[in-house]
């Protein structure tokens, strides 16, 4: 596919983040600010006005916002229509918006609400984008290796690995047998799974883009645990967040800014690779790194998603 042009617009490359009002997102956004215009993906309006006046009130800042709830695919498709429609030279796009409920939680329309926001969401933005991102454009997936059931930090934090089943199941908020105890973290953990799952295979699917994996290490006092209570969120933020930048696969919110900057800006690397919190090429489990786990995934995911017609009044046939 030939590199899409964009009559009129201007020259500075144009790079989409979603989740860009709190945490990590926040203080990516306001760093690729100093690369570009940024285009602004989430579900607040006010906040994102926020965001987007931050960054317009730097000198030759430039942000547009666009309102997308990740839970509801209608509205994903429509962002992306916006996002296109908006005549800028697309560059890169970067999946940061995630959540973590603590209990089980469903969309407007009976989804699982981690899996729907975490995995199907972006996945839908990603495929619609894709014909209008230009070739070698990096596309990055903020990821979690607490999707590997071998990966000690996270056994120690009560994760037990992805818990797949199909996407179907997924949706439904139904996981394999023998995963935590803990309300929320397999289908945290599964949606993780399945982001890094649409890097691998889109890797192998689209040569000419490249995709990338981020696990941003373990930031306390992001948003992402906006639902703990009271006293575990006052913890994360000034007891824990103050000594992450001394324990090992921990990080801070502008240290994982300029990370996920850095991938995102810089097209020197290869595609299908998964980065560490330093920047360093780490593996995923064993079961995502199987060419033909991560192929059905992608596949069970189109599939499910074909099945939600375009308008906003739609049911779960999950």
């Amino acid at each position: 596919m030939s590199t899409p042009q964009h009559s009129g617009a201007s020259a500075t490359p144009a790079w989409i983040i979603t989740g860009p009002t709190s945490g990590i997102g926040r203080r990516t956004a306001l760093e690729l600010a100093e690369h570009g215009t940024v285009v602004l993906v989430g579900r607040d309006p006010d906040k994102l006005e926020e965001v987007a006046a931050e960054i317009n009130a730097q000198v030759g800042g430039h942000a547009v916002p666009v309102v997308c709830d990740f839970s509801h695919i209608p509205s994903v498709r429509r962002a992306a229509e916006r996002i296109a429609a908006l005549g800028l030279p697309l560059a890169g796009l970067l999946n940061n918006a995630g959540i973590m409920p603590n209990h089980a939680a469903r969309t407007a329309q009976g989804w699982d609400l981690a899996y729907t926001t975490n995995h199907l969401g972006p996945f839908a933005l990603t495929e619609a984008l894709i014909p209008h991102l230009p070739d070698r454009a990096n596309v990055v997936f903020t990821c979690s290796g607490v999707e590997d059931p071998e990966r000690k930090p996270a056994v120690a934090a009560g994760f037990r690995g992805a818990r797949y089943i199909s996407a179907e199941a997924g949706a439904r908020g139904e996981w394999q047998a023998g995963g935590s105890t803990k309300p929320g973290f397999d289908a945290y953990a599964t949606s993780k799974q399945g982001n890094l799952a649409t890097v691998l295979s889109f890797a192998r699917e689209t040569p000419r883009l490249c995709f990338i994996a981020v696990e941003p290490g373990f930031n306390p006092g992001t948003g992402l645990g906006r639902d703990a209570n009271p006293a575990l969120r006052f913890l994360a933020k000034h007891v824990l967040a103050p000594l992450a930048p001394l324990v090992r696969y921990w990080s801070t919110p502008k240290r994982a800014a300029r990370l996920l900057t850095g991938v995102l800006t810089n097209r020197s690397h290869p595609s299908g690779v998964y980065y560490d919190e330093n920047g360093r090429p780490m593996l995923g489990s064993a079961q995502v790194r199987d060419p033909a786990f991560s192929d059905r995934v992608v596949a069970e995911t189109r599939a499910l998603l074909a099945q939600v017609p375009g308008d906003t009044n739609w049911s779960a046939t999950a």
